[in-house]
């Protein structure tokens, strides 16, 4: 094995996804994993705290929102500031070419507890995340969590109704409809 191979880590994450598909998350190792993607175990664990891990983008998409909230014009609202966010994850991270691997993906979470628990803690620390951001944008505590918690919300069901089809729509889209679907459903409570 070559000390250092490029896409390491894109490369570790589609060798789980193979592993997870073919003999379920609990029947498969970091070392299974990491022989798969042509890699060590340490390489594995410069990458990934665990095999949890592999499938949630460490704290890349924690990033890409902080950094969209952060880029806003200085007049948006705090949902606009958090739609900005949303866009920046769809240019970034959930390209077209990400559609399938984002179906194959949520299969293998819907198929183990162990990954669901792991997506659910996931989305609280973006909700964190974000609501950190727009405070550092001057919006109040409350407006700021709640405003993260729909953008969190907004983002797991775009993300869902995003790779689950086929038609032409970015994610940036789908995002962005699904938070106005969101915000106008609170106007019904």
């Amino acid at each position: 094995m070559a000390r250092w191979q490029p896409n390491a880590s894109e490369r570790l994450v589609l060798a789980a996804l193979e592993l997870f598909e073919e003999r379920g998350y609990e029947n498969t190792t970091v070392i299974e994993i990491a022989e798969r993607a042509g890699l060590t175990k340490s390489t594995f664990f410069r990458h990934f705290p665990d095999k949890r891990e592999v499938l949630f983008g460490g704290d890349t998409m924690a990033g890409l929102l902080v950094r969209g909230i952060a880029e806003a014009p200085a007049t948006a609202t705090p949902l606009e500031a958090v739609a900005n966010a949303l866009d920046a994850v769809g240019r970034e991270a959930f390209t077209p070419d990400r559609r399938e691997f984002g179906a194959r993906r949520q299969a293998v979470i819907a198929a183990h507890p162990e990954l669901q628990e792991r997506e659910a803690l996931k989305g609280l620390g973006l909700t964190a995340s974000m609501t950190d951001a727009l405070r550092r944008r001057g919006v109040p505590g409350l407006t700021a969590y709640v405003a993260a918690a729909l953008g969190a919300l907004a983002l797991k069901i775009a993300y869902e109704r995003w790779s689950d089809t086929t038609d032409g729509d970015d994610f940036g889209e789908v995002a962005r409809r699904t938070l106005g679907d969101l915000h106008a459903a609170t106007a019904l409570c």
